[in-house]
């Protein structure tokens, strides 16, 4: 039944408590149901792994040949002003994720700070903005397992790239599934291996790019097509920052929210950052923006060769399944998390927030997540994927940091955050205002392909959810 049918109020009833959320659901021997609440099994460090770990992966591996193709060497700056802006916002989403440590993230803290329509809209937008994030990933991966089969000497089509990747996310899916300490586990490791594979490529790469070490390379023009193309390029890379966000996602499932959340966002920002730009400038200085534009998806893996050899080719390869694999494993955990929390508050049906007994995980959107994930990952278009993904979270940014206003504005009663915006209000009205204006450097395809789904899950609401009443919600 629609929810335009019966009116329903969700939500707790005890005044001044943080608002919940707690929907009739159907019950049967696999589902929790009600006041059900995922277990909080992840600490500071799978935190970090989550955020950097999905941040990690296409800004160093699959973009530096894309974005030095249309900015030149400027391109460091365009990964620059993405940091800057995950920073501004992630500062207010660290003072509303303390206040909320609840699953759904950016969904949540919207729908109680502007209302239950800004709220559906943000929340069904976000698992598509995921799912498009997490398909490129995918196909990231692809090309990467591509060139590891290559470095191994077996040469093989391009034409696999998307069956791999359509066999790693429907494996990634599964292993989310048996539960988030597992997905937790692969993300802890697979980050602490890639860390190490980029500190020691950085290491060298400097040494390089300052003339120490290998063949000195004829300088270039630092902004060969102007400024303007600089901020394009930071819209299309802007989704490898999407993962400080993701960590908000899990924070029902987070220890000590109110300490471990901060420091996991803005940590990973600030990390993630300072090796986006260091790579940028590492492969641009001593391998030049035209080579690496012509290598495409896969450009670091000839910087890799140039600099340290085969060995270098090699370990670049490896980084790169580790990067993309992580991106992807971390994004199907967050999206299934999206699912959970609007299914919870009656934006979808209730069936979509059962919770499997077995492995305490939200399965059904785990295939609600993994299913449109895998088509997507077949088209196999990277640059549109990423667009769309950026668009749709730069959409919740912006009204995240609008939310925070609101909820400090009206103060209520169960608002007690454990974290506060430093700058306030500047920061949170800079968040807002950059999250808002990097879209129109978008492409003119992927602002209409946002705008189509933000548009689509509006019509849900009003069809489906328009009676919805959170309480607690201003």
């Amino acid at each position: 039944m629609a929810a335009s049918d019966t009116d329903r109020d969700v939500g707790t009833n005890i005044e001044g408590e943080r608002p919940d959320v707690e929907p009739t659901v159907e019950t049967d021997d696999a589902t929790i149901t009600d006041d059900s609440e995922l277990e909080r099994t992840l600490g500071l460090t799978g935190g970090l792994a989550i955020g950097i770990g999905t941040m990690i992966g296409a800004g160093i591996f699959v973009f530096p040949g894309l974005a030095a193709g249309d900015a030149g060497p400027a391109a460091a700056v365009s990964f620059a002003i993405g940091g800057v802006i995950a920073l501004l916002v992630a500062l207010p989403t660290s003072e509303l994720a303390t206040a909320m440590p609840k699953s759904g993230g950016g969904y949540y803290f919207i729908s109680r700070g502007l209302g239950t329509l800004p709220g559906a809209v943000v929340g069904l937008s976000l698992w598509f903005g995921l799912v498009f994030a997490t398909a490129f990933y995918l196909v990231g991966f692809g090309y990467y397992a591509v060139d590891a089969l290559a470095e191994l000497g077996i040469e093989v089509s391009e034409q696999v790239v998307i069956p791999v990747a359509l066999v790693a996310g429907g494996g990634f899916t599964v292993l989310n599934l048996t539960g988030t300490e597992n997905a937790a586990r692969l993300q802890n490791g697979v980050v602490a291996l890639l860390l190490s594979i980029l500190v020691v490529f950085l290491g060298f790469g400097v040494l390089d790019s300052v003339g120490l070490v290998g063949e000195p390379t004829a300088p270039e023009q630092f902004a060969p097509f102007g400024y303007v193309p600089v901020l394009s390029v930071a819209a299309l890379v802007f989704t490898s920052y999407l993962g400080f966000a993701q960590v908000a996602t899990v924070a029902g499932e987070m220890k000590q929210p109110g300490r471990n959340l901060p420091l996991a966002m803005v940590g990973s920002v600030l990390i993630v950052t300072v090796l986006y730009v260091a790579t940028i400038f590492v492969a641009t200085s001593s391998f030049g923006a035209n080579r690496l534009a012509r290598e495409g998806e896969t450009a670091m893996v000839a910087v890799g060769r140039d600099l340290l050899g085969p060995a270098g080719a090699f370990a670049i390869v490896f980084g790169g399944l580790l990067a993309t694999m992580s991106s992807a494993n971390a994004s199907i955990l967050s999206t299934s998390r999206a699912i959970y929390a609007v299914g919870k508050d009656a934006i979808l049906p209730g069936w979509t927030s059962r919770i499997n007994l077995t492995y305490g995980t939200p399965h059904v959107a785990l295939g609600l997540a993994g299913g449109p994930i895998l088509v997507l990952t077949a088209t196999g278009q990277v640059e549109i994927l990423a667009e769309v993904a950026s668009f749709l979270h730069l959409i919740m940014y912006g009204l995240m940091c609008v939310a925070l206003l609101a909820l400090r504005r009206d103060e209520p009663e169960w608002y007690n955050p454990d974290f506060r915006v430093p700058g306030y209000p500047v920061v949170p009205i800079l968040g807002a205002l950059a999250s808002f204006a990097l879209i129109l450097f978008m492409d003119l395809a992927s602002q209409l392909i946002g705008l189509g789904i933000m548009v689509a899950t509006a019509c849900w609401y009003y069809y489906y959810a328009r009676d919805v009443r959170l309480k607690g919600a201003l």
